[in-house]
């Protein structure tokens, strides 16, 4: 990877301009994918170049907008599998900051010289995120870590991220309260910005941990806290490869099945227990151990939900496990989504679109390879896009889509074949 000097750009002119400067490629992309398309050609989603071009822009950027996209890569719906290859380095493959500047946010965020912190710290970096990238370093008694060290200049660019995105999302609520997004984008902004502190990230570390205490095959790293601050963050190493190279290997579908069911107990477990969640679910951000479990590294989304939300939710996961009758339209209320149409009308949407979530749920032979649940979502949401916009979730409700969302992403991803009950069931205890 080409080294940086620093942080990315953060003024909101330059940022709107490399998007902007995206935006006419992908155009020209599309046009001639189209003219293609004509020629009997057939392509579909993006072209490699213009891919690799999303990538660089995205990846140079960093940010909210490298994080949406993370979002685009775990979609197996929005591209085939070569390009989605080439959008996953997004998840943890961007441009990395040269390290004397490394050196230098570790040096004065903790106060000491490099080496009289760590006893070897690794120049090139493991992996560079959205906000910051990390490196694998051992402490003075010997223990291996990980540094996550937060980009210079990032919180600026964070904010022109913000700034530029709450125009577009203020604009539209002018049009009326159907597209009126303004509380559930005050919730992502709030929750980006707080992703900044790496303290506070620590302390949901912790709280994650304690979470998912009950869960034997979850694994959760250990803070150093003496080599942590507000842009440095020191965790235990993890043993394994990630799920993201996980995907790209050849597991026998056992093995594929048997991630799989990790995924659905970490998801659910931690929410089942006290209501919090991982809602940062791409694959970069797991870890398939060598001792069978599943590691869950960072923690900058990790949300837990109002106690109504989580009881309400909790008390019918048996139902929906069991595939028994229960009352959508009223668990839809108790947890605060603004219902504007008549219940004749809220009630048989709301049913259909639980029916289409749980299918998974009416078998012992599932084919997450096959999955067409998003596709037949969509294909409801468009035969009643009147009925829809009137149906709004609370603002909490965008991470409880994006970490269950993300879930299902990845089965997808994963693409096992098997009986997925088991790994719901195990979990009913959990629900009381």
């Amino acid at each position: 990877m080409p080294q940086d000097s620093g942080g990315p750009p953060s003024s909101r002119f330059k940022r709107l301009s490399k998007l902007a400067g995206l935006g006419a490629a992908l155009s020209t992309d599309a046009v001639s994918r189209g003219v293609k398309r004509l020629a009997g050609a057939d392509p579909t989603g993006l072209s490699q170049a213009a891919a690799e071009k999303l990538v660089a822009t995205l990846g140079d950027l960093k940010g909210a907008a490298m994080k949406l996209g993370q979002v685009a890569s775990m979609d197996p719906d929005l591209f085939p599998a070569e390009i989605r290859a080439i959008l996953s380095r997004l998840q943890n493959e961007a441009p990395p900051m040269a390290f004397p500047t490394v050196r230098r946010v570790v040096e004065r965020e903790l106060g000491a010289p490099l080496e009289a912190l760590y006893r070897e710290f690794a120049e090139a970096p493991m992996a560079a995120a959205s906000l910051g990238q990390v490196h694998r370093a051992w402490l003075l008694d010997g223990r291996e870590v990980v540094v996550k060290v937060q980009y210079p200049g990032i919180d600026r660019a964070l904010k022109s991220d913000i700034d530029n995105l709450g125009a577009v999302v203020k604009a539209l609520a002018l049009t009326g309260r159907a597209l009126d997004g303004r509380a559930y984008f005050r919730e992502l902004s709030e929750e980006l910005t707080h992703e900044l502190d790496y303290r506070r990230e620590a302390r949901l570390a912790m709280e994650f941990a304690r979470a998912s205490r009950c869960l034997s095959d979850v694994k959760v790293p250990e803070v150093v806290e003496d080599r942590t601050s507000t842009r440095v963050l020191t965790l235990e190493l993890l043993p394994g490869q990630t799920l993201k190279d996980f995907l790209a290997s050849e597991a026998s579908n056992a093995e594929r099945l048997r991630v799989s069911g990790l995924l659905i107990r970490a998801i659910h477990g931690t929410f089942l227990v006290q209501g919090t969640v991982h809602a940062d679910p791409h694959p970069g951000n797991y870890m398939v151990m060598p001792d069978g479990r599943l590691g869950v590294m960072d923690f900058g989304s990790v949300k837990t939900f109002s106690r109504t939300f989580f009881l309400a939710h909790r008390d019918v996961f048996g139902q929906v496990v069991e595939q028994r009758p229960f009352d959508a339209l009223g668990l839809a209320r108790t947890v605060g989504f603004t219902v504007d149409i008549p219940d004749a009308e809220a009630r048989p949407l709301l049913d259909e679109l639980v029916h289409i979530a749980g299918r998974a749920l009416r078998t012992d032979d599932y084919d997450y390879g096959a999955d067409t649940v998003p596709a037949d979502t969509r294909r409801l949401f468009a035969k009643n896009p009147g009925k829809v916009l009137k149906i709004r979730p609370p603002a909490e409700g965008v991470f409880f889509l994006r970490a269950f969302g993300g879930l299902q992403q990845n089965l997808r991803l994963l693409g096992a074949r098997g009986d997925f009950r088991p790994f719901y069931r195990s979990l009913q205890p959990l629900a009381g």
